[in-house]
């Protein structure tokens, strides 16, 4: 694997997040070993892709490995991300190696949110736009987030002087050892709100329901979830708003049963119609097909329509349509009917079963 995680990706190491997203989500699609079965050589270049994308989307292993390399992005042995020079200081004396004090830690981040969605088979199929109803906390109107009354602003804590910790000095037999918490007064903010905004009593977020607006894809299925990034939960006194999660549930369709991207629909047709063979119209979920059975069709038998399944969420065209054959055995015949099975069962030397006469008739051949 190339030791330049930017290399891998095809891009500058100044790119932006959208820039290093939409260069992995070409290269993933280009070598996935689904659209390469006879290449093992994508597999393993699949793989160098992934671990690229998943060090340098997240802006703190980005951040590690621009300063420390790759021992620092996270991808140390034994599933545990690596400690950098940095990373030492601050577990022991709450600061950077220089002894500079660290500044105030930033907003929090607000908490992730699922709803689930009930979609048709079409819709899953094809794709829509799908509004859901949520109540969810919302940045406060009135102090725009900030958690203050109007006209006024946040103090410095006094507690821990703005930075957000509140250190302690122990003496053990090593010397002096300098410890770091969150400050409790301000919750590791450096800021205090004198006068709390009397909606959100501070916060800087209340409760409200939302509409929102979800672009299902097409080709979803049943138990799959959605991420829309930074559009649930708002965060406390200006924070990062968390993720909403969609998980999707797709209902049971008369018709039609989902198997992956390929749709199976079972139609029945006659004895008469598998012997002799025959043409059949069958509605598929985006129009009629055409469907010619041979004479001497079995039952189960399955007609393959190309590309009238569902799209795949790869990006690789569509599945299938299965058209599977039920043949009908009629079940209440008149004599008519029955002394022509009869007849076709004598010309084929098939053995059946005596015709059945009835009660009555065996009762007017007991008193003959």
């Amino acid at each position: 694997m190339s030791d330049d995680l930017y290399l891998v990706l095809g891009v500058t190491r100044n790119a932006t997040d959208d820039e290093i997203k939409r260069a992995y989500r070409d290269l993933a699609r280009r070598y996935h070993p689904d659209s390469n079965p006879d290449h093992p050589e994508a597999e393993e270049r699949f793989k160098e892709i992934s671990v690229a994308y998943e060090t340098l989307r997240d802006p703190e292993r980005r951040r590690r490995y621009d300063v420390f390399g790759q021992t620092g992005s996270g991808r140390g042995g034994g599933g545990a991300e690596a400690f950098g020079f940095g990373d030492i200081f601050d577990a022991f004396f709450g600061g950077d190696p220089f002894g500079a004090r660290r500044g105030p830690n930033g907003p929090a981040r607000g908490a992730d949110a699922e709803v689930v969605v009930e979609l048709s088979l079409p819709d899953a199929v094809f794709g829509v736009t799908h509004t859901i109803e949520a109540s969810l906390p919302v940045t406060c109107s009135r102090c725009e987030g900030s958690g203050c009354e109007p006209g006024t602003h946040p103090s410095r804590c006094d507690v821990c002087g703005g930075t957000g910790e509140v250190r302690q000095v122990r003496r053990s037999i090593l010397g002096q050892l300098v410890t770091a918490a969150p400050c409790a007064v301000c919750e590791g903010s450096g800021r205090r709100i004198l006068t709390q905004c009397r909606d959100c009593r501070g916060d800087g977020r209340v409760r409200a329901h939302r509409s929102i607006d979800v672009e299902v894809p097409a080709g979803v299925d049943d138990g799959q979830r959605l991420r829309l990034a930074g559009r649930g939960p708002a965060a406390p006194r200006g924070g990062i708003p968390g993720d909403l999660y969609v998980t999707v549930r797709v209902a049971a369709h008369p018709d039609f049963e989902r198997q992956g991207d390929d749709l199976l629909h079972v139609q029945q047709i006659s004895s008469a119609q598998a012997v002799l063979g025959t043409r059949l119209l069958v509605a598929g979920l985006d129009g009629d097909h055409e469907v010619i059975v041979p004479p001497g069709t079995q039952a189960g038998h399955a007609f393959r329509v190309k590309h009238a399944g569902v799209p795949s969420l790869r990006g690789r065209g569509r599945g299938d349509l299965l058209v599977r054959l039920d043949v009908e055995v009629p079940t209440r015949l008149t004599d008519e009917e029955a002394e022509l099975w009869r007849r076709l069962a004598e010309l084929r030397g098939d053995e059946v079963s005596p015709p059945d006469k009835g009660v009555m008739s065996r009762l007017r051949s007991a008193f003959q």
